[in-house]
């Protein structure tokens, strides 16, 4: 299946460019998250028509990455408390969510898709590194530190 780009998609292609992908891909992710429409002749021509204002708004989108990742580099070290038990181990895990929602309690707004966590939930004590991806070409590592919640 061929479709038109409508906006960057890693590890696929920029905005306007023709690619071809499996069918699934196209019709069950790009087209409905309007990040790509199908590749015909009346699409071609409307896309042309719209490149400069998607390109614009493409731009917008990476500018407020990039100063969205500045100010999470300047908020340091994340902090989390957790009810842990013997040796460090927590009860339950960290996961996307609780990191998210630190950083908007630091002042930083994150969606929770933002946060990469391929190794999976954090379940110790301890600091940790975590990838976070606000744009196609902006990613950055921050460090968690999971600390022991004091129990009153």
């Amino acid at each position: 299946m061929d479709v038109i780009l409508m906006e960057k998609v890693g590890k696929l292609g920029n905005i306007g460019d023709k690619v071809s992908v499996k069918a699934g891909f196209g019709r069950n992710f790009l087209i409905p998250q309007h990040k790509a429409v199908f590749a015909t002749a009346e699409n071609l021509a409307e896309f042309e028509e719209r490149r400069a204002g998607l390109e614009s708004a493409a731009t917008g989108k990476l500018a407020e990455a990039t100063s969205l990742a500045e100010k999470l580099e300047n908020l340091g070290l994340v902090n989390i408390s957790a009810v842990a038990g013997e040796g460090g181990k927590l009860f339950g895990s960290i996961g996307p969510r609780d990191i998210a929602s630190a950083c908007a309690e630091l002042g930083v707004e994150l969606a929770k898709s933002d946060v990469k966590m391929p190794g999976g939930a954090i379940r110790d004590l301890g600091e940790h590194e975590v990838q976070v991806q606000l744009h196609t070409d902006v990613s950055l590592t921050i460090t968690v530190d999971i600390v022991e919640q004091q129990q009153d």
